[in-house]
């Protein structure tokens, strides 16, 4: 009896199957298609059905289907669709269709296929996914494919559905690690509903109720997709998994959430897989380096790790690194930046359209993100390097909970300095150290913390016994809380400390110690809160206490001789509250308003110098001095700082934008070289120095190709600037207890143009950026006492109008790839020495206008090869090398123009930071 039951279940089973197959397979299709592009043909085939398509939309975007049928099944279409064409498909039993070029497409392994050694020839490539024969690999593709066909039920369930629309809230995160993934865009097909997960990778959509499929789709990583029925609020976590295609397989590219779609304009964002891929010196991936081949953004030089944005100063840049301020973001001379890739997730860069939540400088914010740490198991990455070593641990202290990582570089560079043959070399030293310690807890669904500790140290000598010494320390806290699928609030706190010391004991008579520092306490308060489907609303505030010592000297031991000298040590307080609203007008047009008002107060204790009414700023004008207590309110300065951006769609793939914004800075960098110096001095704007205002307006258009695998857009922008400073001729910086008698403000215009071309997807990818950027400035300060070029535009000392870069990889095997970066700019300004004259019985040098000259244009190309181990995926160690060399052409570089006078002839002579191609190896590793 127990045995016909069974047979019974079996046969019940197989009947099943079979009724389900035949059902599946006698499904028919009615629909009228005329001139349809392929794209959407299979959109509307995927709505009325339970397939699936995966092709390479490259192959198929000039295809358009013309077809009026009725009660037919999808082979019958597909055939009467691909007659006469190169195309063929395949069905297989999960309901999805294989469709490639020339290639016949098997569905299963053929007969005896594991009883014969293989052919290469036998290799099934199957939509541009690379299959192995790990159970891991087969598990995870099981679970994508469970995912995507599953219908997830959000919200309470009602027998009605209710009318109107409904939010879906939750995080999306690398189902490898668990670390949420920034940048990935969340949507919905055929419409404007787009989210971007933020830096915690957290999104909120608005939908209306019912049946909704979402697509979500970030670079490097699988697209996929979920199935919903939307009832009311609810929440919604999804897995990504990295996407490693085959390299003679059929590549997918997906349609894509790009540039064109975004409102914001003039942002830039890369992450750490394409940071990776670019050669730098020494074989460091350095972010900072990156950051200088995007279109826009130029350097002053070699071993100059401060950058320009759009014509503005480097002071006029916030980097910050996790909200932490970052002051000096260079190692070593600024061969180095301060960020240890290993720690980095990604990067945003923006230009134009700054959003409201920041603010405090003119020219750009350099957002740089970090990974939160493995969620699922520990890990480690390292590399060692001819110069530098780094080490990055991480993993969960409470699985799925609490995570950590803790990462350390340091140098040895000393060595290569004493190997030179050059005696003023061995002289020198150079070390730096940084390290990293960032930990995430989940307190619940609701709740999260953040903490990030940082700290760097740099020490050198160049040919004598001072030492140069600098640091940064920074500490901050998050506390993000989510109340519900429509408003989250995200409460930031942080310390942040750069201190600077220049000492000498050679001589005991002279030894000395010259020491400055910057802190400052902050804190803010983001709220966003998803209103309806047409309005994203971003509010909150912010404030920023700052304590400068502007320089101490001392004298070191009891036989120094030094006089003490200390400039009064100044605060000021930097508050702002902020709105923003982006709001959809309709599918084409979405707009961006933001307005935040700021306001400074410089604070007491304090003393100021009175001039003269009318009369230039100098020594021999000053009147008298004003006292003031600690924490007086000596001078405020406040106003509004507006942004808009608005984004017209023309089509699917091309877009216009237009940005205006207002911004203002009260904290300056005085400096009267061209590059950010360890010894630059900070300044907070007093009763004699005003706040920095600008404002900039830009156009672009974007448009996408090849389905939005090539990306491509023109910018231009122009820029006011007003009380910018500059200093006058001789001034004198450093230890200057009345600092506005040596600078001045001045007016100053910026202007060009951007164009971008990038491909990110393939073999073969990269980007070219060209930029023509001119900055103008113009001494408009009465009471500054002589003109500068009588009054004239004159160009600043980082104005380079022509900058080309072309980033390019190409990746032979999945082991082996190669890249080549190459960047050309016009030579900054400099003012030359002309002639040699007597007068009052001496020679003096008469020199030309400010920045009449320029130095010689600037050329480098830079070249590397990286090898990968075995891509196992069980085993310790994965290891990879990076070969390569920096300056490939040795070309000698101009980094500065000096003249010296020599018996009565003044001659001229050129520094070269790297005058010779220099060869790199370093060995990475993972585990």
């Amino acid at each position: 009896m127990l045995r016909d039951f069974r047979r019974i279940i079996i046969l019940c089973a197989i009947l099943i199957l079979a009724l389900n197959g035949f059902g599946q397979a006698g499904k028919t299709i009615s629909a009228s298609y005329e001139q349809t592009p392929f794209e959407q043909f299979v959109r509307d085939i995927e709505s009325k059905t339970d397939y699936h398509f995966y092709y390479n939309a490259a192959e198929l975007d000039s295809l358009s289907v013309t077809l009026n049928v009725s009660g037919k099944s999808l082979p019958f279409i597909l055939q009467q669709v691909f007659q006469n064409t190169d195309f063929r498909y395949a069905l297989d039993s999960r309901n999805r269709v294989f469709i490639a070029r020339r290639f016949e497409i098997l569905t299963s392994l053929p007969p005896g296929f594991f009883g014969k050694k293989r052919n290469p020839m036998d290799s099934i490539a199957l939509a541009g996914r690379d299959y192995t024969d790990s159970a891991e690999e087969k598990e995870r593709e099981k679970d994508a494919a469970t995912a995507e066909n599953k219908l997830y039920e959000l919200g309470i369930k009602t027998n009605q559905l209710k009318a109107g629309n409904a939010i879906v809230a939750g995080y999306v995160r690398d189902a490898k690690n668990g670390e949420p993934i920034v940048g990935a865009a969340v949507y919905v097909e055929n419409s404007n509903k787009v989210s971007i997960t933020d830096q915690y990778g957290y999104f909120a959509l608005t939908l209306p109720r019912g049946r909704q499929v979402l697509r979500i789709a970030s670079m490097g990583m699988r697209e996929t997709r979920r199935q919903i029925m939307l009832y009311s609020d609810g929440k919604l976590n999804i897995d990504l998994h990295d996407f490693i295609p085959s390299l003679k397989a059929i590549v997918v590219v997906a349609e894509k959430i790009s540039n064109v779609k975004g409102v914001q304009m003039g942002l830039e964002r890369v992450n750490i897989r394409t940071i990776k891929q670019i050669p730098v010196v020494f074989g460091e991936t350095d972010v900072l380096r990156v950051v200088l081949t995007l279109p826009g953004v130029t350097s002053v030089g070699e071993a100059s790790t401060g950058f320009n944005v759009r014509g503005g100063a480097a002071d006029q840049n916030l980097i910050l690194f996790n909200d932490a301020t970052i002051y000096n973001p260079s190692h070593l001379f600024g061969f180095f930046s301060a960020f240890n890739p290993d720690v980095v997730q990604d990067i945003e860069l923006y230009k134009s359209s700054i959003p409201e939540k920041y603010g405090g400088r003119l020219s750009s914010v350099l957002d740089v993100t970090t990974r939160n740490g493995n969620k699922k198991k520990f890990a480690g990455t390292g590399g060692i390097g001819p110069l530098t070593s780094r080490l990055t641990l991480e993993g969960p202290i409470v699985k799925d909970k609490t995570t950590f990582i803790v990462g350390a570089r340091s140098s040895y560079s000393n060595w290569i300095l004493k190997n030179l043959h050059n005696d003023d070399f061995n002289k020198s030293k150079a070390s730096f150290y940084d390290l990293n310690l960032i930990l995430s807890h989940e307190i619940n669904s609701k709740n999260n913390l953040y903490l990030t500790a940082y700290t760097s140290s740099d020490k050198f000598k160049l040919n004598s016994d001072t030492l140069y010494q600098y640091k940064n320390m920074n500490l901050s806290l998050k506390w993000k809380h989510i109340f519900n699928n429509k408003f989250y609030a995200v409460a930031t706190t942080g310390v942040d400390h750069y201190q600077y010391a220049v000492s000498s004991e050679h001589n005991q008579v002279n030894a000395y110690k010259l020491n400055f520092n910057i802190n400052q306490i902050s804190g803010r308060v983001d709220f966003s809160v998803a209103a309806g489907s047409k309005h994203s609303i971003g509010f909150g505030l912010a404030s920023v206490l700052y304590k400068l010592h502007p320089g101490s000297l001392n004298p070191v031991g009891s036989q120094s001789l030094v006089t003490p000298d200390i400039v009064n040590a100044e605060q000021g307080l930097e508050s702002a509250l902020y709105f923003g609203d982006k709001i959809d007008f309709g599918s084409r047009l979405s707009v961006n308003l933001g307005l935040r008002y700021s306001m400074f107060n410089y604070l007491g204790p304090q003393q100021v110098y009175n001039y003269v009414p009318g009369q230039p700023r100098e020594e021999s004008n000053i009147t008298d001095t004003s006292h003031y207590s600690n924490g007086a309110f000596i001078k405020t300065y406040q106003g509004p700082e507006v942004r808009v951006t608005a984004r017209y769609t023309l089509d699917d793939v091309t877009s216009l934008k237009m940005a205006y914004n207002s911004t203002r800075q009260y904290i300056h960098s005085l400096s009267n070289t061209a590059a950010i110096s360890p010894t630059d001095i900070w300044k907070l704007s007093d009763p004699n120095i005003k706040p920095q205002i600008g404002e900039q307006i830009s156009l672009g258009l974007y448009r996408n190709f090849k389905s939005n695998s090539i990306e491509t857009s023109i910018e231009v922008y122009y820029k006011n600037l007003h009380h910018y400073l500059d200093y006058k001729s001789g001034a004198t910086l450093i230890l200057n207890h009345h600092i506005e008698t040596d600078v001045m403000n001045t007016k100053g215009k910026a202007y060009g143009v951007e164009i971008l071309l990038k491909k990110l997807s393939g073999k073969m990818n990269g980007w070219i950026s060209y930029a023509y950027s001119r900055t103008e400035l113009r001494m408009d300060d009465p009471i500054a006492g002589t003109l500068i070029n009588k009054g004239a535009y004159y160009p600043a000392n980082f104005d380079k109008p022509h900058n080309v870069n072309f980033i390019g990889n190409y990746r032979f095997t999945h082991r082996f790839s190669m890249s080549l970066n190459t960047t050309y700019s016009t030579g900054r300004p400099i003012t030359l020495p002309i002639a040699v004259y007597d007068y009052a019985g001496s020679q003096r040098v008469f020199y030309s206008d400010r920045n009449q000259y320029r130095i010689p244009d600037y050329f480098r190309a830079d070249f590397s090869m990286t090898l990968e181990g075995n891509h196992k995926i069980k085993q310790l160690i994965h290891n990879s090398w990076s070969v390569g060399v920096y300056n490939l052409t040795g070309r000698k570089n101009a980094y500065s123009v000096y003249f010296t006078q020599e018996n009565g002839i003044v001659k001229g002579y050129k520094l070269s930071i790297f005058g010779t191609a220099i060869p790199f190896i370093t060995y990475n590793l993972r585990f």
